[in-house]
C-alpha cells in the first residue's frame, strides 16, 4: 500500500521536501532520515499527486522522487515538469532501476542511484539546497 501522507507542520521554519516514492517502506524510511535531517516532509506516491502538491505548496523547497512510480508519469517526466514550473527547485532522482539518462534528466538536477542509503540520499540533498 502506498502512502499518501502529507506530514507537516505549518508552524515550522524547517525546508520542506516533497518526496514521491511508491514503496510504502521506502518512503517512511526516507521520510524519517530526511526528517531526522532537518527537514519537514510532504509524501505522496504518484507524480500526478506531487504536481498537485507543488501547486498548492510554494513553501516546497526540494524534491526527492523515485523514477518508478504509481500512475503513467515516472520520475523523469515528474522532474522534466518541476523543473520547468520552478527552475530553481532543487530535484534528486533515485533510482535502483533506471540509470541516469542525460536526455530525460532536467538541468540542474541529480541522480543517485540504489542501493544506497538514506543517508547517501540526505548528504546529497543538502548538497543541492545551501539556500534552505
Amino acid at each position: 500500500m502506498a502512502s499518501q501522507t502529507e506530514t507537516t507542520n505549518p508552524e515550522s521554519d524547517r525546508p520542506v521536501i516533497l518526496l514521491v516514492e511508491d514503496e510504502a517502506l521506502t518512503i517512511m524510511d526516507l521520510g524519517d532520515v530526511l526528517e531526522e535531517g532537518g527537514y519537514d516532509t510532504v509524501q505522496c506516491a504518484s507524480a500526478e499527486r506531487a504536481l498537485s502538491i507543488l501547486q498548492a505548496r510554494p513553501d516546497i523547497c526540494g524534491l526527492v522522487t523515485d523514477v518508478q512510480l504509481s500512475g503513467r508519469v515516472d520520475g523523469f517526466e515528474l522532474a522534466t515538469s518541476v523543473a520547468q514550473a520552478r527552475p530553481n527547485l532543487p530535484i534528486l532522482i533515485v533510482s535502483g532501476r533506471a540509470s541516469p539518462d542525460p536526455e530525460r534528466m532536467p538541468a540542474g538536477a541529480q541522480f543517485i542511484a540504489r542501493p544506497c542509503a538514506g543517508e547517501d540520499i540526505l548528504a546529497r540533498l543538502k548538497g543541492l539546497m545551501p539556500q534552505c
